[in-house]
C-alpha cells in the first residue's frame, strides 16, 4: 500500500542537502547516493528519471560479512566506481583475500549496476548477494519541500524481473539469475554464489523506466564540441574543462517535438529540463567550442515563442519561456504553481536575440540563421511592446497571476532585490542587467537586420541609444566610494541602491562608456564583491548580506564567469584573470564538478569554498562557465 501522504507541518520541512552527496547522471536520469553507492541515507538518494523518483533506498549484502568500501569515485559522469572489502570471507592473514567491486553505469533510459566478486583464495568461497531496493514515486517538488516520500505502486515480480508503476512513472528491473521477492515497495534480489578458487563472478541489474507524457528526453550522440588543441599550462585548468565538458554532454537533452535539436538542461537535481535563460547562457558560453548546442537552443524556443497573452501563464507575443515542465510545478508552502509551459522571465527574449547574434558570428550557416529571422522581429517586438509595459523605455516585470514568481530575473528568490538598508524593493522591477540586455539586443538585432536586408535596424538602434540615456540618468548611484549601477529600478523608478553582482552582466554590452566601465570593474574587484573564490551576489557593505543567502551574498559561478567575459570584452584583461583565478580556485577544491553556487565567505579565512549546502550540481551555466574562465586565463599567460 502506498505510504500515508498527510503533509507534515511545512515550517519543519527542510529542502535535501546535496553536497556530500554522489551523483551520476545521464540527462533525463540521474542517480544519487552515498559515495559508496548506497541508496538512503539523504533525503535526495535515489534513482531518478524527470521529475519522478523511482527507487528510493538501495543497498547490498553479503552473507557471512560486512561491506567495507574503501574506495570510490566517478570514471565519468555517468559512472561510479566502488570497492569494497569482504572479510568476514577471508582466509587468515592481514592481506585482504575477497572483494566486491560496484560498477553503475547510467544512461538516458535508466541505470545498470555490475556487482563484481573476486577471490584469491585458495578454497571455495561459498555466500549469498542481495540487493535490498525500495520502490518510489515521489514527486521532484515533494522531496525538494522535505516532505515525506510516496512508495510505488502495485509491485510485482515475474520470475527475474520486477515491475512497479507510480507517478506517472513506469519501471522494469532485471536481474538474470537472481530470486526476486517484493513486500510491498520492498524488493530483494538474492543470488547463491560460489567462489571457485582465484575466481570471480558478476552479477547485474538492470532498471529501466518510462515516463508518461515527458516533454523532454536524453541524446546519446556523440558530443560536437571541440576542445582547445593544446592545454593551458595549469593542470587545474585543464581537468576542470575535461570534467565541465563530460558532465555537459551528459545534461543534453532534446524535446519530443524537435528530437534533432539539442539543447543543455539547466541542471541536478531539480531543474533536469529545458530553462531558457540558464539553456541560453550555457549554450553562449560555448560558443569558442560550437555553435550547433547554441541553434538547437534557439530553434528549441522559437518553437515555443509566445503567441498570445495569457496572463496565468506569463506568456506574451514574441516572449522566450522559463521553463518547461510535464505537468504544473506546485512548490508547497510557497503559493508557487508554475505552468507547465511557464513564460515568467524578463530577461530569456534579449538573450535569445544576443545568442542568435553570437551563434551567428560564430559559424551558425547563414541559412539556419535565416530561418529564425521572423521570430528575431517578433522577440525585437516584445521588447517594446510587452517588456516594457508602461513605456518609460525600460524592460520591467511583475506578477500578474499571485501565484507565478515575485522576481524574474536570474536572481529570482523572493528577496533577492532589496535597498542597501535590507527593505524590499516593490514592483514592476527595472534589473540593471536586464537593461544592458536589451541594448545588446537592439543593437545586434539590427546588426542581423541590416544584413538579411529586413526593414527596421536604424529605428532600433535609435530605440537602443534612447535607453543608453536613459538609464546614465536614472541608474547610477553613488556612495562613499563613489558612483556604481543599482541593482533596479523599482515601482516608483528609484533606484535601489545595494550594491551587486548584477553589474558585472553590464560590461562589454556597449551600454557603458569606457570610463563607466572601468568604475564598475574596480567595484567588482574591490574586496566586498570579490570573496577570492568568485563575485558575491551582494556586498558585504549591505544590511541583506549573508554568505550563505541564495541571492544575497552567495558566490554563483557562472554569474562571475558573465563578469569575467565582459571585462574582457571591456579591456580590461587583469580584473578578468583577478575574478577567474578566484573560480579556478574554487573549481579545485570542489574537484572540478563545480556546483550552482557557494558561500560567500572570504579566500582569506577559509582555505576552501564553503559549499552552499542544497547548491544543484552539475549545473549546466556552472559547467559551462570554465569556457570564459579559460580565455581570460590562457590570455593572461
Amino acid at each position: 500500500m502506498p505510504e500515508p501522504t498527510a503533509t507534515p507541518d511545512l515550517e519543519q520541512a527542510r529542502q535535501p542537502l546535496l553536497a556530500d552527496e554522489t551523483v551520476v547522471l545521464q540527462a533525463p536520469v540521474q542517480a544519487w547516493s552515498s559515495a559508496d553507492g548506497t541508496m538512503g541515507s539523504a533525503a535526495i538518494h535515489g534513482v531518478w528519471v524527470g521529475d519522478v523518483r523511482v527507487v528510493r533506498t538501495l543497498s547490498v549484502h553479503v552473507a557471512g560479512t560486512a561491506v567495507e568500501t574503501i574506495s570510490s569515485g566517478l570514471l565519468d559522469a555517468r559512472e561510479l566506481r566502488t570497492e569494497a572489502l569482504l572479510r568476514g570471507l577471508d582466509g587468515r592473514g592481514a592481506d585482504p583475500d575477497v572483494r566486491l567491486g560496484l560498477r553503475r553505469r547510467v544512461s538516458s533510459t535508466g541505470v545498470h549496476d555490475d556487482l563484481v566478486l573476486t577471490s584469491r583464495r585458495d578454497l571455495p568461497v561459498d555466500t549469498v548477494v542481495e540487493v535490498r531496493l525500495g520502490a518510489d514515486a515521489s514527486a521532484m517538488e515533494r522531496v525538494k519541500a522535505g516532505l515525506p516520500p510516496r512508495s510505488a505502486d502495485g509491485v510485482r515480480v515475474e520470475g527475474t524481473t520486477v515491475r512497479w508503476s507510480g507517478g506517472g512513472a513506469t519501471t522494469r528491473l532485471d536481474a538474470p539469475g537472481a530470486r526476486a521477492t517484493a513486500d510491498g515497495a520492498h524488493v530483494v534480489l538474492r543470488w547463491p554464489v560460489t567462489l571457485d578458487p582465484g575466481s570471480s563472478r558478476t552479477l547485474s541489474w538492470t532498471l529501466s523506466t518510462q515516463v508518461e507524457g515527458a516533454v523532454v528526453r536524453g541524446v546519446d550522440a556523440e558530443v560536437p564540441w571541440r576542445t582547445p588543441p593544446t592545454p593551458s599550462g595549469d593542470d587545474r585548468l585543464d581537468r576542470w574543462l575535461a570534467r565541465a565538458l563530460d558532465d555537459l554532454g551528459a545534461l543534453r537533452m532534446s524535446t519530443g517535438g524537435r528530437p534533432e535539436d539539442v539543447f543543455l538542461a539547466a541542471g541536478a537535481p531539480w531543474f533536469f529540463t529545458l530553462f531558457g535563460r540558464d539553456s541560453l547562457w550555457a549554450a553562449r558560453f560555448l560558443l569558442p567550442l560550437d555553435h550547433t548546442v547554441a541553434a538547437g537552443t534557439l530553434r528549441v524556443l522559437a518553437g515555443l515563442q509566445g503567441s498570445r497573452s495569457v496572463p496565468d501563464t506569463a506568456e506574451q507575443p514574441g516572449k522566450v519561456m522559463h521553463e518547461l515542465r510535464r505537468e504544473t510545478l506546485h512548490i508547497p508552502g510557497e503559493g508557487v504553481s508554475l505552468a507547465p509551459l511557464y513564460y515568467g522571465t524578463i530577461d530569456a527574449t534579449p538573450l535569445w536575440i544576443c545568442l542568435l547574434h553570437d551563434a551567428w558570428r560564430a559559424g551558425m550557416p547563414e541559412d539556419e540563421v535565416h530561418d529564425l529571422l521572423p521570430h528575431l522581429q517578433r522577440a525585437l517586438d516584445w521588447m517594446r511592446d510587452h517588456g516594457d509595459s508602461d513605456g518609460d523605455g525600460f524592460l520591467e516585470y511583475v506578477d500578474e497571476t499571485g501565484h507565478g514568481l515575485a522576481n524574474q530575473g536570474w536572481k529570482d528568490s523572493g528577496d533577492s532585490v532589496q535597498w542597501r538598508d535590507g527593505t524590499f524593493a516593490e514592483g514592476p522591477i527595472a534589473l540593471c542587467e536586464v537593461q544592458a540586455y536589451a541594448y545588446e539586443a537592439a543593437v545586434h538585432g539590427a546588426d542581423l537586420l541590416q544584413h538579411f536586408g529586413l526593414d527596421g535596424a536604424d529605428g532600433w538602434r535609435r530605440w537602443a541609444a534612447r535607453l543608453r540615456e536613459r538609464f546614465r540618468a536614472s541608474f547610477w548611484v553613488h556612495d562613499e566610494q563613489g558612483a556604481y549601477p543599482a541593482i533596479a529600478l523599482d515601482a516608483a523608478k528609484r533606484p535601489v541602491d545595494s550594491l551587486t553582482s548584477n553589474t558585472g552582466h553590464l560590461l562589454g554590452t556597449g551600454l557603458l562608456d569606457p570610463e563607466e566601465e572601468a568604475l564598475v570593474a574596480a567595484r567588482l574587484v574591490g574586496p566586498e564583491l570579490d570573496s577570492g573564490y568568485g563575485l558575491r551576489t551582494m556586498s558585504t557593505a549591505d544590511s541583506g548580506y549573508w554568505p550563505l543567502s541564495y541571492h544575497r551574498g552567495s558566490v554563483w559561478t557562472h554569474d562571475t564567469a558573465i563578469a569575467v567575459a565582459g571585462l574582457l570584452k571591456a579591456g580590461l584583461p587583469e580584473h578578468a584573470a583577478q575574478l577567474a583565478e578566484g573560480l579556478l580556485r574554487a573549481a579545485t577544491a570542489f574537484g572540478f564538478r563545480v556546483p550552482e553556487l557557494h558561500s560567500g565567505d572570504p579566500a582569506s579565512e577559509n582555505p576552501s569554498p564553503v559549499p552552499y549546502p542544497a547548491a544543484c550540481r552539475p549545473q549546466a551555466w556552472s559547467a559551462a562557465a570554465v569556457v570564459p574562465v579559460w580565455s581570460a586565463l590562457t590570455a593572461a599567460r
